[in-house]
Order: C-alpha cells, then sequence, then structure tokens
C-alpha cells in the first residue's frame, strides 16, 4: 500500500483492533477517546496497557500476545520509546497493521517502530489519528486533518 488514504482505508476496514495505552486513571487522554470512538463506531477493541486490569469497564490486557484473538490492527498512544516494543509485539503476535499516533508533536511515532513494522511487512501509519478519519469526525478533529495536511504534516 503506498498512499495514506489507501492505509486508513485499510486499517478501518478491519473489525478487530487493539489500543495500546489507554489509562485507568485518565480517561479524557488520547488513547482513551480512541478507543471509547472505536468501540462506539462498532469496532471491536481490545484495551492494552501493562499497569490495568481493566479500562473504560472493560478488561484490559498486558500486551498483545495476552489478547484472546487474532488483531486485525493496533492502535499506539504511548511514548516513542514504548511504540518500539509495541512494534516488537505486533511481529510476535503476527499484527499486520499499526497506527502510530500523533497529532501535534513527537506522539508515538519513532524511526525503530516504524523500521521493525515495515521489515516485517506490518503496514504502518507513522502518525495522524484515527479519529481524524473514523465517520463520523466531528469538527476538532475535521480542523486537525486540514491543518495537518497544509503543513504536509500528514504521514506519506
Amino acid at each position: 500500500m503506498d498512499t495514506l488514504k489507501a492505509k486508513i482505508d485499510d486499517f478501518l476496514a478491519q473489525k478487530v483492533i487493539a489500543v495500546a495505552g489507554v489509562t485507568r486513571n485518565h480517561p479524557n487522554e488520547a488513547a482513551n477517546a480512541i478507543y471509547r470512538k472505536l468501540k462506539g463506531a462498532g469496532y471491536h477493541v481490545y484495551a492494552v496497557n501493562p499497569n490495568a486490569k481493566s479500562v473504560e469497564g472493560d478488561p484490559c490486557y498486558h500486551d498483545l500476545a495476552a489478547i484472546p484473538e487474532p488483531v486485525d490492527g493496533v492502535v499506539v498512544v504511548t511514548r516513542p520509546e514504548t511504540a518500539d516494543k509495541i512494534a516488537r509485539e505486533c511481529v510476535q503476535a503476527k499484527v499486520p497493521r499499526a497506527w502510530l499516533h500523533r497529532s501535534f508533536g513527537p506522539g508515538s511515532v519513532s524511526s525503530e517502530a516504524v523500521t521493525i513494522c515495515e521489515q516485517n511487512n506490518i503496514t504502518v501509519i507513522a502518525g495522524a489519528c484515527p479519529m481524524m478519519y473514523c465517520e463520523p469526525v466531528d469538527t476538532g478533529h475535521k480542523c486537525i486533518r486540514w491543518f495537518l495536511k497544509v503543513t504536509k504534516k500528514l504521514p506519506n
């Protein structure tokens, strides 16, 4: 897949998605908002955080290997150095797609995580946010998507 649109369309066409980086203590964090958005849009979503047993009232898994079914994709909403670890987990768990979240600032994107994914035939989206594309898109995320597009800060 060459274009960002093709990668996003493919990712959002899946049904079983993990969100790594959800938190039990800060429900307004980006990872939790993405988790709720995907869940509300009808995806079967798994929460991943090694330090939580439950998030948003749902079970939370220590890592990707602990999820009880194959995962079609993972949204990574962590520090970049943690994204490297999750990229390695994607390889081990045979997760074929990874979306490294970023809106402004570094987000979860790291060159090492991207390289791990690319070297292991994992389709990687290195930046942007699923909430900018998962319908219905709220006005705020439409504006962020527009801004990142015109400033050429959307991933390739």
